[in-house]
């Protein structure tokens, strides 16, 4: 049989396209684990994702922040196939998601320590829990009553969708009302860059927002550490979330498989925080 030269074009499109479309990952890409919440869980979200997808060629990873409330709450609309939590699930969004046909699985992928952080020019180097408690409910506002320097004290905090304000609310401040003149961030990134900028501010982040650019004050005469968390001294640890509905299964039990895995928690403790392993 004869073949022409337009049949011969469209012989090779018909073979060359597919090779094309897999080089520029239009094919390739047949998996998608949407991942969102927690800016806290974020260092160790984003690392483990692009390993994995290095891992799996046909997977691709999309991992947003936006707080702990927001990966709950896109779990529970179905938006997200994991959502990544610096707190506990609360009684109100297991109730909601169990009206949904949710069922909020927690799968603990590290732990962290709250660090309250002041500006490194600060020769505050310790509080104690009560201390920070008056602060941020304003009893306590300038260094001056605390052993400091004469200076206004800025107090920063997390927003209320945060799992790190949830967490500091109920270990530091028993849930007393937060000062309403607290400076309100919306990221841990957001509160590191503040005190980092403002001498007379005092904030609090996950263990692994710490730089030198802050100082992590001891809370009790204990400093936020690895060892102190571990030998459960440290007041302000807390465990790390990622969110499932119902028990893992398919790929998004393999990228939690990998989180767990020795490889994962050494990305787990590169970043700051403590392997569960």
């Amino acid at each position: 049989m004869k073949i022409s030269k337009k049949s011969n074009c469209i012989f090779l499109a018909f073979i060359t396209l597919p090779f094309l479309l897999i080089s520029f990952g239009i094919l390739a890409s047949e998996k998608v684990i949407v991942i969102k919440g927690s800016t806290t869980v974020l260092p160790i979200a984003q690392p483990c994702a692009e390993v994995f997808m290095d891992q799996n060629l046909d997977i691709d990873i999309s991992v947003q922040g936006g707080g702990s409330g927001v990966g709950i709450v896109s779990l529970i609309d179905s938006t997200c196939d994991i959502g990544n939590s610096s707190r506990p699930a609360k009684e109100e969004e297991i109730k909601i998601a169990q009206e949904k046909g949710v069922e909020i699985y927690a799968n603990i992928i590290a732990r962290d320590a709250i660090a309250v952080i002041v500006n490194p020019v600060n020769q505050i180097d310790g509080l104690t829990l009560d201390q920070i408690k008056d602060i941020y409910t304003g009893k306590i506002s300038n260094w001056s009553e605390i052993g400091g320097t004469n200076q206004v004290i800025v107090v920063v905090s997390r927003d209320s969708a945060s799992g790190t304000f949830e967490a500091f609310n109920e270990l530091a401040l028993q849930k007393d009302k937060l000062r309403a003149d607290a400076l309100m961030q919306s990221s841990n990134a957001a509160v590191a860059t503040t005190i980092a900028n403002t001498s007379g501010a005092i904030g609090y982040v996950g263990l692994g927002y710490v730089t030198d650019k802050v100082k992590a004050i001891k809370i009790n005469d204990i400093i936020p550490s690895k060892e102190t968390v571990n030998a459960n001294l440290y007041p302000l640890a807390r465990p790390l979330f990622m969110y499932t509905n119902g028990q893992p299964e398919g790929i998004a039990k393999e990228f939690l498989d990998f989180v767990l895995s020795a490889e994962g928690q050494k990305l787990v403790e590169e970043n700051g925080f403590l392997s569960v392993q």
